[in-house]
């Protein structure tokens, strides 16, 4: 066995959802770079031409669809018109998400349902949008952007907690369900990750200190910083490609050990 080939991705179709930017953005360009054909998806068209430049910048030749991942239809046309101009879909990691840090007793129903709609909801429309050709193809994998809070909870998330947990739950009843037609569903579970969404977080203080919360990070995770979207790319690949063949329902949490750690003693 080459095992180096096991890690190849050429010739295979992927799908990353909600990849204009940020973690999605990140392991699309690993997909690529192991060899995969991009497809992609984003709501709006400002953040779709920032994209395409971006990928382009790169060298990937990714193709965009403007669709919402919470719209059967939307995600129907989607699949069938990726099907027809790069083939069936081998791939796919299901990133689009939200999170609304609202504290239980002041978060709307509607809220809560929009954080579940697009994080947990969504994922179930896509996938079962691809495995169909999945199971006609004999293979598939599907990668579920899972959190920590799969596992944990923390104040403000409760909406984003539920939803992660439910989706954590979704991987291993894909990988019960269709493991036996050769798709293998798991998760990644990153954890705190320097992204631009993150960066008030670890801005310096007025007096030259850690934000609190970069501070309270830090502390609680081994590796001593945060992750940054690279270190998402080794574990998608692996996941996407044939070197994970036998590995079905797992979550693999690339946290720098903060699930594994208790924290320092005071």
């Amino acid at each position: 066995m080459d095992i180096m080939k096991s890690f190849s991705l050429e010739g295979k179709v992927a799908l990353v959802t909600g990849a204009a930017y940020g973690i999605g953005f990140a392991i699309a360009e690993a997909l690529a770079g192991a060899g995969a054909k991009i497809a992609f998806n984003c709501r709006g068209q400002e953040h779709m031409d920032q994209a395409l430049a971006a990928y382009k910048e790169k060298g990937i030749d990714a193709k965009g669809y403007l669709c919402d991942v919470t719209d059967e239809a939307q995600v129907a046309e989607m699949v069938a018109d990726i099907e027809k101009s790069l083939g069936v879909v081998d791939i796919l990691v299901n990133n689009a998400g939200i999170i609304k840090r609202i504290p239980m007793t002041e978060m709307s129903a509607d809220e809560f349902r929009q954080v579940v709609d697009i994080d947990l909801n969504a994922p179930f429309i896509v996938s079962k949008a691809v495995i169909p050709g999945m199971i006609k193809k004999g293979h598939g994998k599907i990668i579920n952007i899972c959190s920590m809070m799969s596992e944990l909870g923390r104040e403000t998330v409760s909406a984003y907690a539920a939803a992660k947990g439910g989706l954590k739950m979704l991987t291993k009843n894909i990988a019960s369900e269709y493991g036996e037609y050769n798709i293998q569903c798991n998760g990644i579970g990153p954890g705190y990750i320097a992204t631009p969404q993150t960066a008030p977080l670890r801005e310096k203080q007025p007096d030259g200190s850690r934000h609190p919360f970069d501070k309270f990070i830090i502390g609680k995770t081994p590796a001593a910083r945060w992750g940054d979207p690279e270190d998402l790319m080794g574990p998608a690949v692996f996941l996407a490609s044939d070197a994970s063949n036998f590995v079905n329902g797992h979550i693999l949490y690339v946290d720098g050990g903060i699930l594994a750690y208790i924290g320092k003693q005071p």
